[in-house]
C-alpha cells in the first residue's frame, strides 16, 4: 500500500511540474470565421494556433514559428502522433550543425520534440510539436516546425486525430 502511494504521488508530482512548466491554454470567443470545427489554424505573425471548436470558440495556444526564411503557409493535416518521439534532424540541420547526432532517442533532454508531436502531411517536413527548449515559444525560431509547451502539446494531442486539417497563416 505505501509503495502504491509513493507512486501515486510521483505521478501527481510529475503532472504538476508539466502543467506548471507553462502558461495553460484558454478558451477565447472566435474571431476565425470560414473554419470548420477540429480544424487547426496557425497564424504565424500572432505566433498563436488556434484549434476550433463546436461552439464557435478556440483554444488558443502559444507557439514558436519558423524563423526568418523559414515560415510556411498553406494547408495540409496531421497525418501521425507520436509520444516521446525520436529525433533524426534533416538535412538542412545537418548542414547548419554537423555535430548533431544522425539519431536523437525520445525522452533524451536534447531532443528537441518534447513529449509528443504530431506530424503534418507534405513532404514529412513538419511536425506540431513540443519542446525542449521553452523559453523558444513565442519566438520566430524553428526551421518550419511549429513548437508548443510540453503541457499544452500534451493538450492539444488529446483533442485531435489523425487527419485533422491544419491551416497555416502568416
Amino acid at each position: 500500500m505505501r509503495k502504491a502511494l509513493l507512486s501515486l504521488t510521483a505521478v501527481l508530482a510529475l503532472q504538476i511540474v508539466v502543467a506548471g512548466a507553462s502558461p495553460s491554454a484558454q478558451a477565447r470567443q472566435t474571431t476565425l470565421t470560414g473554419y470548420e470545427p477540429g480544424t487547426i489554424v496557425v497564424k504565424t505573425g500572432e505566433r498563436r494556433l488556434y484549434l476550433v471548436l463546436e461552439n464557435g470558440q478556440t483554444i488558443s495556444y502559444p507557439v514558436g514559428v519558423g524563423k526568418a526564411g523559414k515560415t510556411w503557409t498553406g494547408v495540409s493535416y496531421i497525418n501521425g502522433k507520436h509520444l516521446r518521439p525520436a529525433w533524426s534532424p534533416p538535412a538542412e540541420i545537418k548542414l547548419e550543425k554537423p555535430s548533431i547526432p544522425d539519431v536523437i532517442p525520445g525522452g533524451a533532454p536534447e531532443n528537441p520534440m518534447g513529449v509528443a508531436a504530431m506530424t503534418l502531411s507534405g513532404g514529412g517536413e513538419y511536425a506540431i510539436h513540443g519542446t525542449n527548449n521553452p523559453g523558444s515559444i513565442g519566438g520566430f525560431v524553428s526551421f518550419g516546425c511549429i513548437r508548443m509547451h510540453n503541457s499544452d502539446i500534451m493538450d492539444l494531442y488529446r483533442r485531435v486525430g489523425v487527419g485533422t486539417p491544419v491551416v497555416v497563416l502568416r
